[in-house]
């Protein structure tokens, strides 16, 4: 930066300004505001330089790891718009790459899934860096549960990483494995997988999402294997640094974490507490599948309170939400769960005759008319007597319905 001052030329102070910033921030500083903004004015987009480390692309970035993700979205699609016109194939695969990586916080996995496609096609076309494309295609696949595939790519991107011997192209593909076995859980592979990122955990300042993301999934995994001990350093980190910077994602899954460790130490209570602060901290982060994991987690210790009905209808919210999002291993791991709290209504405490009966035609696919007609009665009587059902249950959809009816 001293050295572009001393030049005079602003379009270089705006990207010395935009690396100090992405650095700054990436090393636990937070946001540079004054010398981003100043950044921002200097741009020249008009000049011939490499991209994805312009001062536009650093702002996109600097929105997106602090939790502002449509704004992050908007903003770097602007960018990638901007190599489309120039027609700058290799600075498309590192900026179709963050893109990717914001679909996926945004919960948007089929559209994450579209951009690293499109990144992997353009490294094999252009010969530009397979491991970005590897990376984010292995991260996608580890999310959207294609094991196989998450496994193959991240295998390839480490071993790129190592030819080139950079540490730092090896941390996402890393935290992927890791992230894979906790979805699977695999907790002793995954802190396996997991252990080059935990041996440099003290030399990894700020916590920030970018480079510690794999913090939440290590803490899960140390948990469920009793390593309490271990755990505790991660989540003060994220406790901490939280705190100290505002930041959402930190003091969401911070609880979130929190919340585990007291519940394997036995205070359930207090472990439930966490988890709804934790829920209040998603209010302010619009990351959909950290919100439905953090969801899962208030089911289990609300069933583990013998709050079935209640726990019931948590998973259930979770379980929506990981199917919707198109997130299979994590779905299964709220179905498992929602089956264990062994919620059976019957009959006679439950639904009343003519509403068992509504419930047994509605769940075999018939149409609101037809049930009508079958018990002579009128479509509004039936709509009404589902809206029962559906309350009385704490189901929303004719597919609930089915999975619970034959326990009715």
């Amino acid at each position: 930066m001293a050295h572009a001052e001393q030049l005079g030329y602003p379009p270089l102070i705006s990207r010395a300004l935009a690396m100090l910033v992405n650095t700054a921030f990436l090393y636990g500083h937070g946001v540079d505001e004054a010398n981003l903004q100043r950044a921002l004015e200097l741009e020249d987009i008009t000049a011939d330089a490499p991209i994805p480390f312009c001062a536009s692309a650093v702002n996109a970035l600097i929105y997106a790891w602090t939790g502002q993700l449509n704004i992050a979205a908007r903003q770097m699609a602007a960018v990638r718009d901007r190599c489309v016109e120039r027609g700058a194939e290799n600075d498309m695969m590192a900026v179709t790459g963050y893109c990717t990586l914001i679909e996926m916080w945004r919960g948007n996995f089929a559209e994450a899934a579209v951009l690293a496609d499109d990144t992997m096609e353009r490294a094999e076309q252009v010969g530009g860096s397979r491991t970005i494309a590897l990376t984010v295609r292995a991260a996608v696949a580890a999310y959207t549960g294609r094991e196989q595939q998450a496994r193959a790519d991240a295998a390839a991107a480490l071993a790129l990483a190592r030819e080139c011997s950079s540490p730092r192209l090896a941390e996402w593909p890393t935290m992927s494995l890791g992230f894979l076995e906790v979805s699977l859980g695999n907790y002793a592979q995954a802190l396996t997988n997991l252990e080059p990122m935990l041996d440099v955990f003290a030399s990894l300042p700020g916590s920030e999402i970018m480079t510690a993301t794999f913090i939440p999934d290590a803490v899960e995994a140390m948990v469920g294997l009793g390593r309490h001990d271990d755990a505790a350093p991660l989540i003060e980190e994220l406790e901490q640094n939280g705190a100290r910077l505002g930041r959402s994602w930190m003091l969401a899954v911070g609880a979130r974490c929190r919340s585990m460790w007291l519940a394997a130490t036995g205070d359930i209570a207090a472990a439930m507490r966490m988890a709804e602060h934790a829920m209040t901290e998603h209010d302010r982060l619009p990351m959909p599948f950290e919100r439905a994991r953090t969801k899962l987690l208030s089911g289990q210790l609300q069933r583990r309170q013998r709050q079935k009905e209640t726990a019931a209808a948590t998973l259930r919210d979770a379980l929506e939400a990981f199917e919707a999002m198109g997130t299979p291993l994590w779905a299964d791991r709220a179905r498992a769960e929602l089956a264990r709290t062994n919620v059976a209504p019957r009959r006679e405490s439950v639904l009343t005759p003519s509403e068992q009966r509504v419930a047994e035609l509605a769940a075999t696919g018939m149409t609101n008319r037809d049930v009508a007609a079958a018990l002579f009665i009128s479509p509004k009587t039936v709509e009404a007597n589902l809206a029962r059902i559906y309350r009385k249950l704490g189901i929303k959809t004719r597919a609930e319905l089915g999975r619970l009816i034959d326990d009715l």
